[in-house]
């Protein structure tokens, strides 16, 4: 059969097996793939169902282990392990496990599914109790959680675990849909521990609820019910399926008629052959609900052969149906229609608070409808989400306010159509007050309530030792409150209190004991030590139960009451106004029908203690010190204790040690120093003297001296353009009395906060209100207030909300006018702009007054950019370098401002109008031409500097290179030119405003390039300091300068002096100066320049030593050489050859 059971129920370490084989999906080409060459087929699971009982054991035995270590004893243990034990008078209740069970509805997020810790749910210390130790009633530990268990995994054995802890240790026993389970009758069932054992678990017989029962000698406990359901996914009919005709543009529906399977399965839909899935789309549509294909409008490329694959989600099996082929028919094609709505989601739809929901909704029509959703008396949920073309509404997290009508509609150019449907969100029961372990006298009241929430609002019922209790008798039961009235010991037990609706139930559990045990008294005898004059009470309080008889007696005689001696409610004896004929021994005797016991209470009276702190009152300033000196008078055969206080609170001496300073000087006087005291160590300082008979608490008061507190809140009561009146509340002087107030102010422009000036000046310390004045026009403002007494100046106040000070003509002109330059009959003038400080209101600009010098009307133009620092005014009338007055002034929307000072301008010369003259070029050397010129006459457009440009002859002017030089250079060397070169050079003047003409070409050759080849065989000779040094003279070639002597090259190592040597010869003659290395380097020279160097000759003077040496080099690159073979041979003096 195909049951749907709940989704997501609770599950056990098989559910949470399952969901990780949920995880797979239809991007499994490879399985598809074998599905579709095998044709349809059942599927075995993707993944075995692997063993866990072992490990589920050890996992419950280890968390016991840790829970149980190291639990205290409780009073009830000892009262059981001696026979003369007693328990305390008044009820006491403890925390309890509390659980939920009996799950029928999906997806209750309120009921974990993953395995608590034994630590976790024992809860407060309280509850860890030693097996060894108390005896306590079934307390569950692991309850069963629901289980999905595929019917073809491997593991043939289903799981079902209990294990709860108690003292005795509980047996078990295990419930199915209400029936025992007999392990001796059904060799199928068995049982490790608490846990059921199910093997070759089948679904009709084993499908179903079931729940466990622990029990010892103190009651017995019910678990939660627990859900066992079968995953299998069944095979597709192998008959072959009718083919679907229907014309072009009319709607379809394929069905998919699944196999029998449970849980929930999964559809898709193949197209064809693998692997072309369906796609959907606002035209095509997959039912999650009913596993249908929906096309609203059929399409030729629609034509072909469709197979539904299905799922299972739990397993992973997939199974393909049977291809359904659809044709088109010939007869015509389909006209428009309206849209039907073909599938949607139900009447009524129920969900579970924190599910997700999706609401399905999709019709065929022609042309395609369109799908919109919306809430009836709402809004849909922002969360919420569409998918599949809007024809799924998906709610996440669903909650109680999501509830309500909905409605999804279906319109199309031809009509439209509406289907409503209304979510209820429900919520399984939840706990808002549980009961707890309860240890209680014989004869007292037993008051239990326990209260959940939940929709539907949950019910209640109640059970003792896992059986129906009503009300009946001693027993009251009214909804979630259990009364029992005078308990006796039968009524010791196991409570269950039960909250639940039509989606699932809760269990919250306690064990109530009636304690039976004589007197016995903790502490005895007890000594009282009580201050003369004062009342003394005397406690009796044996812990007894049922409740003893109470009798208290002085020596032999039984205590008779009086005006001074009386006998409280509570068995307390109180004396009033004691003296030193109180003192002796007191005796209370206890008794009920278990037994009695006495208790000696010995009173001792002494003088009361007198404290004295002094200075009682004491005034310092800010950074001083003081010394308190607290000094106590009592009865010198107690010990006394002091302890200061700060504003009622202890003093911490190890966090204050800056600070504060605790001195012991004398066994009965103990100092308080405080250092370097700030404002807030103002206040109340308090002693605390302390005997075993009584305690005595002083105080002092601290005031502190120091710079005032900050100004209360600043308001601005009146803006003008350039005053703001200004109003504060005084704050707190800090006992010194305010002398003056001093107002700041802060604009965008300020660097910071500025003092201000103020009427009137000063601002004394009795005022309250004053006006800042010399403010900036159209500035905003924030303000503030700083007070100052003698001893300093304090904290300021918070600034005042910005305020802006209202427009005023303007009343600062521009600066730095000036101008020139521009291009030929203009007139440039420039000015450095007016800050936004001092533009003092909107629509700020400039007016630009000019006149020709010597004339009498102004010309103004106005500039409205309040950015703007130049203008041009162009007249070709006026000749160049014509002298202007000039001045630059500014207004804005409340009128014009001031001008500034006037200064003559003169209009531009213009670009050069003559060419420089007597130009002249001639050749330097093979890469270098000097030119040289004369500057044009004077007047107007003098060049500021000249151009020279250059080319090759048989090349193009626009070719060539420039170079310019700056001011009034007059010569020019052109450099980078290739040798034996024909050049054409001209020259030009220019300025800021352009070039002028360009001289006519003149010419210029460059020389032939220097000899390439260095001189070579260098030969030298050293005696003393002298070196004679010849080498093989250089031959030009054709295309080579020729050589007109030579360049030698004479350097010190280490010394940044050189000596050059020119000769005409192929040998010279050189002067080495000191000792030390040398090197020598000799080039040819030429009126092409200098040619290549030779390899490096190194001397080392020497006095008094005449050598002779010969040396050979290897040409390197052009750019340098590198010696490859260097010999040096130093010769003997000239006296041995």
């Amino acid at each position: 059969m195909n049951r749907k059971p709940p989704l997501n129920s609770h599950t056990s370490l098989a559910s949470t097996a399952a969901a990780g084989w949920m995880s797979g999906s239809f991007n499994e080409e490879a399985d598809l793939l074998t599905l579709l060459q095998k044709g349809p087929s059942p599927t075995s699971m993707g993944s075995p169902w692997k063993p866990f009982l072992l490990l589920s054991v050890i996992s419950g035995l280890s968390d016991f282990a840790r829970a149980v270590a190291a639990r205290p004893i409780s009073y009830a243990a000892v009262l059981r392990m001696k026979a003369d034990s007693s328990s305390v008078l008044n009820s006491r209740s403890r925390p309890r496990q509390h659980h939920g069970g009996g799950l029928v509805t999906p997806d209750w997020p309120a009921f974990s599914s993953h395995s608590l810790s034994a630590l976790s749910l024992f809860g407060s210390q309280e509850d860890y109790r030693s097996e060894d130790g108390e005896e306590f009633g079934p307390v569950f530990i692991h309850e069963p959680g629901d289980v999905v268990f595929p019917l073809d995994s491997d593991e043939k054995k289903v799981v079902m675990h209990c294990e709860a802890r108690g003292n005795p240790p509980p047996t078990y026993s295990w419930y199915i849909n209400g029936t025992e389970v007999d392990a001796e009758a059904d060799y199928r069932y068995s049982f490790i521990d608490g846990n059921l054992i199910i093997t070759n678990a089948s679904e009709s017989r084993d499908y179903g609820k079931y729940q466990c029962k622990a029990e010892n000698g103190f009651g017995t406990v019910l678990g939660r019910e627990a859900l066992l359901q079968f995953a299998y996914l069944g095979a597709f009919s192998g008959k072959t399926r009718g083919g679907v005709s229907v014309r072009e543009g009319q709607g379809v529906v394929l069905m998919c008629t699944p196999p029998p399977h449970s849980p929930e399965i999964i559809y898709s839909w193949v197209f064809n052959e693998f692997p072309s899935f369906v796609a959907e789309d606002s035209r095509r549509f997959i039912s999650q609900d009913t596993g249908n294909l929906y096309i609203s409008k059929v399409q030729p490329s629609d034509v072909g052969s469709y197979i539904c694959l299905v799922k299972n989600a739990v397993t992973n099996a997939r199974v393909l149906s049977p291809p359904t082929p659809l044709t088109l028919k010939t007869d015509g094609v389909m006209g428009e229609y309206e849209p039907k709505i073909e599938v949607h989601f139900p009447t009524s739809v129920l969900a579970a608070k924190g599910v997700t929901v999706r609401l399905e909704c999709f019709a065929l029509g022609n042309p395609v409808p369109t799908i919109t959703w919306r809430k009836i008396n709402g809004n849909i949920p922002k969360k919420a989400r569409l998918r599949k073309s809007q024809a799924v509404l998906e709610i996440p997290n669903i909650q109680l306010e999501d509830s309500g009508t909905y409605e999804c509609k279906a319109e199309n150019p031809r009509g439209g159509t509406a289907f409503k449907g209304h979510l209820q969100v429900y919520t399984l029961p939840q706990w808002v007050r549980m009961i707890n372990d309860t240890q209680m006298d014989s004869g007292e009241k037993l008051q239990w309530e326990c209260k959940a929430m939940g929709r539907p609002r949950p019910t209640y019922h109640w059970l003792l030792n896992g059986l129906p209790l009503t009300s009946q008798g001693r027993v009251e039961i009214m909804n979630g409150e259990l009364t029992i009235h005078r308990v006796q010991q039968a009524d010791s037990g196991m409570y269950q209190c039960v909250a639940g609706n039509k989606y699932g139930a809760i269990y919250s559990n306690a064990e109530l004991k009636i304690l039976a045990s004589p007197p016995v008294f903790v502490q005895n005898p007890v000594r009282v030590i009580a201050t003369l004059g004062k009342d003394i009470s005397l406690e009796c309080k044996p812990r007894a139960s049922p409740k003893p008889r109470i009798t208290w007696k002085r020596g032999d005689r039984r205590i008779q009451q009086s005006r001074r001696i009386m006998l409280l409610r509570n068995n307390t004896l109180r004396i009033v106004n004691s003296s030193r004929a109180d003192e002796g021994n007191y005796v209370c005797r206890a008794e009920n029908q278990l037994g009695s016991a006495e208790m000696t209470a010995i009173l001792w009276v002494k003088e009361a203690m007198r404290v004295e702190l002094s200075p009682s009152r004491v005034e310092v300033t800010v950074g001083e010190s003081v010394v308190l000196s607290c000094k106590a008078a009592h009865d010198t055969s107690l010990d006394v204790a002091f302890q200061w206080f700060f504003n009622q609170k202890p003093i911490n001496f190890q966090q204050d040690g800056g600070h504060f300073e605790y001195i012991q000087t004398q066994s009965s006087t103990v100092d308080l120093m405080i250092r370097s005291i700030l404002l807030k160590h103002a206040g109340k300082y308090g002693c605390r003297a302390q005997t075993s008979a009584d305690a005595v608490f002083t105080e002092a008061e601290l005031l502190v001296r120091g710079p005032p507190g900050p100004p209360g809140v600043v308001i601005v009561e009146e803006i003008t353009d350039t005053t703001a009146t200004l109003s504060w509340t005084r704050g707190l002087d800090n006992h010194s009395p305010i002398s003056t107030y001093n107002l700041q102010a802060r604009s965008p422009f300020s660097l910071g906060w500025q003092t201000v000036k103020t009427d009137p000046e000063p601002v004394t310390g009795d005022m309250e209100s004053a006006m800042a004045v010399e403010l900036n026009p159209w500035v905003e403002y924030e303000f503030r207030v700083v007070a100052s007494n003698g001893i300093g100046t304090g904290d300021p106040s918070a600034p005042s909300r910005g305020v802006r000070t209202k427009e005023a003509v303007p009343s600062v002109a521009p600066s730095n006018v000036s101008g020139g330059n521009g291009r030929r009959h203009e007139l440039v003038i420039s000015w450095e702009p007016v800050s936004e400080e001092f533009q003092n209101g909107e629509g700020f600009g400039y007016i630009v007054a000019f006149r020709a010098n010597g004339t009498r009307g102004w010309k103004e133009k106005m500039v409205t950019s309040a950015d703007s620092t130049t203008y041009k005014y162009r007249d070709e009338t006026f000749p160049p370098l014509t002298p202007f007055e000039v001045k630059v002034g500014v207004y804005n929307n409340k009128g014009d401002g001031p001008f500034s000072k006037v200064v003559i301008i003169h209009s531009a010369e213009g670009e050069p109008r003559e060419a420089p003259s007597d130009v002249k070029a001639y050749s330097i050397s093979s890469s270098e031409i000097r030119v040289t010129w004369n500057p044009p006459n004077p007047g107007p457009g003098r060049p500021r500097g000249y151009e020279v440009s250059y080319w090759k002859d048989m090349e193009q002017e626009e070719s060539g290179n420039k170079q310019r030089t700056v001011k009034n250079e007059t010569s020019v060397v052109l450099t980078g030119l290739e040798g034996n070169s024909l050049y054409l050079i001209t020259v030009k003047g220019f300025n800021s405003i352009g070039q002028g003409p360009a001289t006519a070409a003149v010419t210029a050759n460059t020389r032939k390039a220097p000899p390439a080849q260095p001189p070579t065989n260098l030969m030298w000779i050293q005696e003393g300091n002298n070196v004679s040094l010849n080498w093989d003279p250089v031959r030009a070639k054709d295309n080579e300068s020729d050589v007109i002597g030579y360049m030698v090259l004479l350097k010190q190592e280490g010394r940044g002096h050189n000596q050059v040597t020119r000769t005409i010869n192929p040998s010279t003659m050189l002067s080495l100066p000191e000792g030390g290395t040398y090197i020598i380097e000799v080039r040819a020279l030429s009126e092409g320049g200098e040619g290549a160097v030779s390899s490096q000759v190194r001397v080392v003077t020497s006095s008094g030593v005449r050598a002779k040496s010969s040396q050979h080099s290897v040409h390197c690159t052009p750019r340098g050489l590198t010696w490859t073979a260097m010999l040096l041979v130093l010769l003997v003096p000239s006296a041995s050859w």
